[in-house]
């Protein structure tokens, strides 16, 4: 019997505790969610190989699409939370969520790590995301470190990012991103942002050696009526593949945009080399750069693929230019319309390089608090690099964020 009290006191103190401990966590929920109809024709065709134009007539591609996010942090104080973020997928009618009885298994782990900060250091250990050189260079989740030093106006942040790890065989073929940065708050006006990546992959099966590195600086300027920001990145460094032959990297990207309230615009340069291959005078992007821009050349909001010939969000061998205007004719409503011209940095192996001008058009609307639908039409009218036939996309956009 006194076993049995001892062990009812046991449970009851032991509950006491758990249950103190939980009241000391604030538990933070949110997410988001969207439903996509998509309808695209002719946007993806045949590379342009051996002298020959591309070709782009490939008929209509039409999808319906789910996408739910939920979050979770697990918030102990001020200084220190654990952030998770779990993401499901599915399209209409396929055999994986999507199809009669559901039951799907697209469920992923986007984010999982600890946040904390001891004196005026930040740091973020786990499965986190991060965006270098304003998405150019970097803008995805990975697996490392984060440490952000703040010095007043200053703030030094650097990061760890591990892409890939593989044990072959015995051999260990690891790639890592090592990242420094410099956040500088000039004034209330100019900020500047110098960042160095180095991206380094030892792959002793097959005897490959990679050094590749970004030095770059971005610059923002905010007023009243203004805001303009511009992006200055070289990629030097060597490469040492079978594709690559031990070239010298000597690639760059310059980039500028500005946004006076009622009108926008942007513009992007990156260079190629000859015949589209990534010799040395290319700009060669790390694994997980992605640069949205236009909705058919750039992704934009539908961001299943782009449209052939264009680089999609990966910025290189192209020249982009973009004039807009954002329009707000009633307190739930926005429109907004954009022209973009964009051509190859470098011929293609066809000899061209003209991918076109597109005309895009977006309206926004507020059907409830966190309830939005948008509505996107696109034309491109097709040029040389991109095939003899105009691309059209259309859909709308179903989002919910809490």
């Amino acid at each position: 019997m006194k076993k049995i009290i001892a062990s009812a006191i046991g449970l009851a103190l032991v509950g006491g505790v758990a249950v103190t401990a939980s009241a000391e966590v604030e538990s933070q929920f949110g997410g988001y969610w969207r439903t996509r109809l998509i309808y695209q024709d002719n946007m993806k065709g045949t590379d342009a190989s051996y002298g020959v134009a591309a070709d782009n007539d490939t008929g209509s591609y039409s999808r319906v699409d789910n996408r739910t996010r939920l979050y979770y942090t697990a918030k102990f104080n001020d200084s220190f939370k654990f952030v998770n973020k779990f993401e499901f997928n599915s399209n209409w009618g396929d055999a994986n969520g999507g199809d009669i009885g559901a039951d799907g298994d697209t469920f992923k782990v986007k984010n999982s790590y600890a946040d904390f900060t001891l004196g005026n250091v930040q740091t973020k250990l786990g499965i986190q995301g991060a965006s270098i050189g304003r998405d150019f260079i970097f803008s995805d989740d990975f697996s490392g470190a984060y440490v952000n030093m703040k010095f007043g106006m200053v703030e030094v942040p650097l990061m760890w990012i591990r892409p890939d790890s593989v044990d072959g065989g015995g051999k260990e073929n690891d790639r890592d991103y090592l990242v420094a940065q410099a956040r500088i708050k000039i004034n209330d006006t100019f900020k500047v942002q110098p960042y160095f990546l180095y991206d380094v992959k030892s792959d002793l099966d097959f005897d490959q050696e990679w050094e590749n590195w970004y030095l770059g600086l971005d610059v923002d300027m905010k007023m009243d009526a203004l805001s303009a920001w511009g992006t200055f990145i070289y990629n030097g460094g060597s490469i040492q593949t079978d594709i690559y032959n031990d070239n010298d990297n000597k690639g760059y990207l310059l980039a500028a945009g500005v946004d006076a309230g009622i009108a926008h615009g942007q513009v992007f340069y990156a260079t190629g080399d000859e015949d589209g291959a990534l010799g040395e005078d290319a700009f060669k992007l790390p694994q997980g750069a992605s640069y949205y821009w236009s909705e058919i050349m750039g992704l934009g909001t539908f961001d299943n693929t782009a449209s052939n010939g264009a680089p999609g969000d990966q910025i290189s061998n192209i020249m982009a230019i973009n004039a807009g205007v954002t329009l707000k004719p009633m307190d739930k409503m926005t429109l907004k319309g954009d022209i973009w011209y964009a051509m190859l940095a470098e011929d293609d192996a066809a000899g061209n390089d003209k991918l076109g001008t597109e005309l895009d058009a977006k309206l926004t609307y507020a059907l409830m608090d966190n309830l939005n639908l948008d509505l996107v039409l696109a034309y491109l009218f097709a040029d040389d690099a991109t095939g003899g036939e105009d691309v059209l996309e259309t859909g709308a956009r179903f989002s919910l964020s809490f």
